[in-house]
């Protein structure tokens, strides 16, 4: 939907229009619960934190007000079902990169041929790529799914937790060592396999 058809859209749904409501929803809802499903790693958690979502979006609507891109306006909303939800889930563990400051090594996944055994590599990176995620504490994952999975500028990550930019960069460069450290007993294992 172009960015005028949005608008358009938007104003109809704050009226209560219930065609410009679905479209919103149909526009919106892959992209909510991809982002839902990279933060929970799981999908009825996903399908709850989407729902979750839409129902706040509805009772919030018309204090959306245009100054910010509407796809941003729903990233701090999901954020933020994302974070009540994990935060929650208190019996969980997550590991805390707020002191670990340790350089670990930059990881190449260039070698890699378009080979059947390569394709079961990269399915096996992807699972333990997948475990490590998981381990980020909620805060850090959500800053790193938003910049690195969904492609979002430091500026919208920041717009959307409602952070300062340095510190953006400072959990996404602790989330990323965090997951090179993880990662790498897998590459070691692959190479002197």
């Amino acid at each position: 939907m172009s960015a005028e058809d949005e608008v358009e859209v938007i104003e109809k749904a704050k009226q209560g229009d219930a065609r410009a409501i679905r479209q919103l929803v149909d526009e919106y809802a892959p992209v909510i619960f991809r982002f839902s499903y990279n933060i929970c790693r799981n999908q009825d958690k996903a399908e709850h934190t989407t729902q979750e979502t839409f129902m706040s979006v509805l009772k919030k609507l018309k204090q959306f007000d245009n100054r910010s891109k509407f796809s941003t306006w729903l990233y701090t909303i999901v954020s933020n079902h994302c974070l009540m939800l994990a935060r929650s889930e208190k019996s969980r563990r997550h590991v805390s990169l707020d002191d670990d400051e340790g350089n670990y090594p930059e990881i190449a996944v260039d070698h890699w041929d378009h080979d059947p055994e390569a394709a079961v590599e990269r399915a096996d990176l992807k699972q333990h790529l997948d475990a490590a995620i998981d381990k980020l504490a909620p805060e850090y994952k959500v800053i790193f799914v938003l910049r690195d999975i969904e492609g979002l500028s430091t500026e919208e990550v920041s717009s959307i937790t409602n952070l300062s930019v340095p510190a953006v960069k400072s959990r996404l460069h602790r989330a990323r060592a965090f997951l090179r450290n993880e990662l790498s007993p897998v590459f070691d294992e692959q190479q002197d396999g």
